[in-house]
């Protein structure tokens, strides 16, 4: 490619400042160093972990940052020492390392990676390492990905090449919330046929999470959510009950407890609420009931009465849906090529980068599941 080699002025959506809208800017984007691979990013979701860095965390030392980590492109310059990789492969950056040497990612039972800026900054989510500047400051890359941006940069061992035929503006939702939710119901809750399930927010991730119990042959799926416009949608991924906690006197845990003879077999927690992480928790039956924590927060503590694990129950969280992240990505691009798993029925709005503060405030008042944003031609 002619741009080899040289820095990249493009346009980015630049977040200056916590709880600020972004501003389209123009940015530099550095070449690839070595073991990294530059990336034109053809398309990109917008999840409510870029919103939540934004409005929630609001780290002061987390801006100025480039967000967006829910992308898919095309590999435009490689760096010295990148063999898996050349200028053309569809890619889909990841949040989540796979260096393949680490004691997490040589472990069976774990999608972590020592690698990242997970292991570096995880409250500031980015390392202090960055291929972009603005008006000649250090722009910080969100999650290392930063696909709020037509070019970005990243370590090889957090690219997943993908095949060829995949449409990169239905794929890019792989890159957190569609494997996010249907992992944690496949992976970590390891949803059994014949059993009940409840999962909590029918946003992207909940669908998602409703999708794995119904590709794990799960017989009811009760979707819950204080938003009943949502229901009609995950009837579409396999709902088969829907509860709105407002439309009863007590609490939701009871609810289902009656609904299901003491509890379901398993619970997703997908809003990033301590208060559900509980409700979700006590849902299930004791004795072998296992909830997971799936919604992202750092902002609180959760709390449970002892005698809830005691009884039998299992609480577990789940990252990314338990995929390590090189490997997981490709296999889930080819589930949705051989319509195993569902990505278009996501998809609400489609927007440019131009929009991206509409877009934001869409998903800030439950109006979207999905919005993609187009940001490059293929």
């Amino acid at each position: 490619m002619a741009t080899a080699g040289k820095v990249i002025k493009c346009k980015a959506a630049v977040a200056w400042e916590p709880n600020k809208p972004l501003v389209i800017e123009e940015i530099e984007v550095a070449p690839p160093q070595a073991n990294e691979v530059r990336i034109k990013i053809v398309a990109t979701g917008v999840c409510h972990t870029d919103l939540y860095h934004l409005f929630e965390g609001m780290h002061k030392d987390g801006f100025p940052a480039v967000l967006g980590h829910e992308g898919a492109g095309i590999v435009e310059s490689v760096g010295p020492g990148v063999t898996e990789f050349q200028p053309g492969d569809k890619v889909i950056p990841l949040f989540i390392s796979q260096c393949r040497e680490c004691r997490f990612c040589k472990n069976p039972n774990s999608n972590q990676c020592d690698k990242g800026w997970a292991a570096e900054r995880p409250s500031i989510m980015s390392s202090t390492d960055t291929r972009f500047t603005c008006k000649g400051k250090k722009v910080l890359q969100f999650m290392e990905t930063s696909t709020f941006s037509e070019y970005t940069v990243l370590n090889q061992m957090a690219v997943a090449k993908i095949d060829p035929a995949a449409p990169l503006d239905k794929v890019c939702l792989l890159g957190c919330g569609v494997c996010t939710g249907y992992g944690a119901a496949v992976n970590t809750a390891k949803v059994e046929p014949g059993s009940t399930c409840a999962v909590f927010g029918m946003g992207a991730v909940g669908l998602a999470a409703v999708m794995g119990c119904k590709a794990a042959g799960a017989s009811r799926i009760i979707a819950v959510d204080i938003n009943p416009e949502k229901f009609e949608k995950a009837k579409v991924f396999g709902a088969t009950e829907f509860v709105n906690p407002k439309d009863h006197n007590k609490p939701i845990n009871k609810v289902l407890s009656e609904m299901t003879n003491g509890g379901v077999d398993y619970s997703l927690e997908c809003v990033g609420n301590v208060e559900v992480m509980r409700s979700a928790l006590e849902s299930v039956v004791k004795g072998w009931g296992v909830s997971v924590m799936v919604g992202w927060t750092d902002m609180h503590d959760f709390s449970a009465r002892p005698i809830q694990l005691i009884a039998g129950r299992t609480w577990k969280g789940s990252l990314f849906g338990g995929f390590k992240s090189k490997d997981g990505v490709p296999q889930m691009v080819k589930a949705y090529l051989d319509k195993k798993v569902k990505l278009d029925e996501f998809i609400t709005h489609n927007m440019t980068l131009a929009q991206v503060n509409d877009a934001i405030e869409l998903m800030k008042h439950g109006k979207c599941i999905r919005t993609v944003l187009n940001i490059s031609p293929q």
